[in-house]
């Protein structure tokens, strides 16, 4: 047994008589778990160890003995989420891969479900910020490693995620940074301590390092246009602007011109064998959808077998590349709506946020995690379009942060304005209705 084994099997079955009178405390060690993968960084049993099954049972056991409240949020963000995953189920029943896509059925289904519990334990802004630090923590790990390891080797190897792993892809790993990143930028606005400010500072500019040496072209395009929305929309533009034209000799420096190379296919596409292939399967896709309008091909649909049939270029078989068009592949434009609307209402919540903070100090954190939340959420969407991470853990905590964060607002503001809505204060009622979920 190595020591990695012992240390990952003590801290996660040490945690779980906590667990189970803290069910919270289980939906930081399974964002751990799922995020950071812990266990695949050991050699030995612990490697294959079912952890992450054990602290879910246990959370849903503890949540289910505990007092607290165990009602899943009534709010728009949350009935989508569950018509989109009833939708995955009725796919799934009629899909054309039925072994495999049950099999991805249970894993999806496990996601959301965790996602939920998420969102009903999220009752209070230390449990929203707790929740984001370990989210910063487990993924900013392999930023800040990643970060290292680009300048201590000159960009020439690809920097990659733990192996088995939701992120063990270059691709994945760099839009995982990505949507990291502006967490990174909360905790630093909302941190007391100087030197927490500073290392958090640190791991921005290591992760960024990192997010250019994925050398995924992908997480590069979503990085500029993340870039660009934060120094557009985000607080300190002119500071925001320098750090970004900063970078630019940063990369210079850092990467070799085997990277330049490589991100000049982004503009000669068409000459590209790989981008090529990425079309071939966004094209199957869409044939797909449109000769199976409603239900589309179902989960792990992205066959061989089935590119023989639908793909432009049978021969030229690749995955889904696409959170966009792997979703219209395996659950049809029906699903593909429900998908891309809950990104829309999740949105529109935190530009909520933003604007109904203004003015109110009490309230500004959230204002500021809703920003960071948005310029996230922007660069899943902008690098998601060429990377099959639709079923993603991290997104969906993004959803889950938002919908808590409105209500932990709402109740704050209710009690705040409680003694003036009795004595018929219209302002307070007024801002009340335009958080209320």
């Amino acid at each position: 047994m190595s020591l990695r084994d012992l240390l990952v099997s003590t801290l996660i079955l040490g945690s779980l008589p906590v667990i189970l009178f803290r069910p919270y405390v289980g939906v930081l060690v399974w964002t751990w778990i799922s995020l950071m993968n812990p266990h695949r960084l050991a050699w030995g049993f612990a490697r294959e160890f079912p952890f992450a099954k054990l602290v879910a049972g246990t959370t849903l056991f503890g949540s289910a003995i505990s007092r607290e409240r165990k009602r899943l949020p009534l709010t728009r963000e949350t009935v989508l989420l569950v018509v989109l995953t009833l939708w995955m189920l009725t796919t799934t029943i009629f899909s054309l891969e039925p072994e495999m896509a049950w099999d991805q059925w249970s894993k999806v289904s496990k996601i959301l479900l965790v996602v939920s519990v998420t969102m009903v334990l999220l009752t209070s802004r230390e449990r929203i910020e707790n929740f984001v630090w370990m989210i910063v923590v487990s993924v900013g790990f392999y930023g800040v490693k990643g970060g290292f390891f680009t300048v201590v080797t000159g960009g020439t190897y690809h920097v990659l995620g733990p192996a088995e792993s939701f992120i063990e892809d270059n691709n994945h790993l760099g839009l995982a940074l990505l949507m990291v990143i502006p967490l990174m930028r909360y905790l630093q606005q909302v941190s007391e301590r100087r030197w927490v400010r500073l290392a958090l500072g640190a791991a921005m500019v290591l992760t960024v390092i990192a997010v250019l040496g994925t050398q995924s072209r992908g997480a590069f395009l979503g990085l500029s246009a993340m870039v660009a929305f934060l120094v557009i929309r985000g607080k300190h533009k002119l500071v925001m602007g320098t750090l970004a034209i900063l970078m630019i000799p940063i990369a210079f420096l850092v990467m070799p011109e085997s990277w330049f190379e490589r991100m000049e296919g982004i503009r000669d596409y068409r000459q590209d064998e790989s981008a090529m292939g990425r079309i071939n399967a966004w094209r199957f896709a869409v044939n797909l959808a449109t000769h199976r309008v409603l239900l589309g091909g179902g989960f792990e649909c992205f066959t061989q077998r089935w590119f023989n049939i639908y793909a432009p270029d049978p021969e030229d078989f690749h995955d889904a590349h696409s959170v966009y068009f792997e979703v219209l592949g395996e659950h049809g434009f029906i699903g593909l709506f429900l998908f891309l609307t809950l990104g829309v209402l999740v949105w529109r919540t935190c530009s909520g946020m933003i604007s109904h903070a203004k003015g109110i100090d009490r309230a500004a954190w959230g204002s500021d995690l809703a920003r960071m939340l948005q310029i996230g959420m922007f660069g899943y969407a902008t690098a998601g379009a060429f990377v099959g991470l639709a079923y993603f853990d991290l997104y969906y905590n993004f959803i889950a942060i938002a919908v808590a964060t409105k209500l932990t607002l709402f109740e704050s503001q209710l009690e705040l304005s409680r003694p003036v809505a009795q004595t018929g204060g219209v302002l307070a009622r007024s801002r009340l209705r335009s958080v209320a979920p």
